[in-house]
């Protein structure tokens, strides 16, 4: 399975932004799939994940009722729709599949990221 993240921008304090993660491989519908993201000096942290029939998901604490994780397997993309955006949720946003959990290691395929900056 090969990602590609897009959707990344600058943002007001408040706003919305969707990121959309595109999966090429006809297997990406029977994986789960999830969302990381990175600031410099600190390590890839957790946001969201989804089950591979998008009836499960799960959120870092820091993003619940902000953030909602979405996919649409008939279009092999995993989406991330992120509402009240904060400073402090500034980051390169990576999507990943292939496993389930926080943990980077969980995960077996990664894309290459989009940058998010909210402005205060």
């Amino acid at each position: 399975v090969q990602l590609q993240a897009f959707g990344g921008g600058l943002v007001q304090a408040g706003g919305s932004l969707r990121l959309s993660c595109a999966a090429s491989g006809r297997s990406f519908s029977t994986r789960a799939a999830g969302w990381f993201r990175q600031t410099p000096g600190k390590e890839r942290e957790f946001v969201s994940a989804i089950g591979y029939g998008g009836g499960r998901t799960d959120y870092a604490d820091s993003v619940k009722g902000r953030f909602t994780i979405s996919r649409d397997n008939a279009e092999n993309t995993l989406y991330l729709q992120m509402n009240s955006l904060k400073p402090e949720d500034t980051a390169i946003y990576y999507c990943a599949a292939g496993g389930w959990g926080p943990k980077v290691q969980d995960y077996v395929y990664w894309g290459q990221g989009t940058l998010v900056t909210v402005s205060s």
